[in-house]
């Protein structure tokens, strides 16, 4: 979804989309994470080839990576003075937003009613918050 059709007198104040820096960032933190783990299971399965482990999780992470880089990077919310749009249209009241809370580079959006919404891979994490919030955009 490109820019959204706005409501008479509606105004956008923001757009979030996401950053590839942050989103490489992020995916080579899961890496690192992922050899982590995979090596200790390793270890402790009793597995002589630990050192595997690092290759199949980096291998894993790359392949993910790759493949829904364009999807996820893609994905832009916006941002008006009466709502909250997503990628996809969904609408979200801003009289219908009880928090907003900051996940790594995620901004958590959650309803009065505790539906969740993540807003992914944001090079300002907290600048989206505080916009959401209804602070300066």
């Amino acid at each position: 979804m490109s820019e959204p059709r706005l409501l008479d007198g509606e105004t956008r104040l923001a757009a979030f989309a996401g950053n590839r820096a942050t989103y490489v960032k992020e995916h080579v933190l899961l890496a690192a994470l992922g050899s982590v783990l995979a090596v200790a299971l390793l270890m402790a399965t009793g597995n002589q080839h630990a050192w595997t482990g690092v290759v199949g999780a980096v291998a894993a992470v790359a392949v993910r990576g790759f493949y829904v880089a364009s999807e996820q990077l893609g994905q832009t919310w916006h941002l008006t003075d009466r709502r909250l749009i997503s990628p996809t249209g969904t609408t979200i009241l801003r009289s219908e937003i009880d928090k907003v809370r900051v996940i790594f580079s995620a901004a958590q959006v959650i309803t009065r009613n505790g539906d969740k919404y993540m807003i992914k891979y944001l090079a300002d994490p907290a600048a989206a918050k505080t916009a959401i919030e209804g602070g300066a955009a």
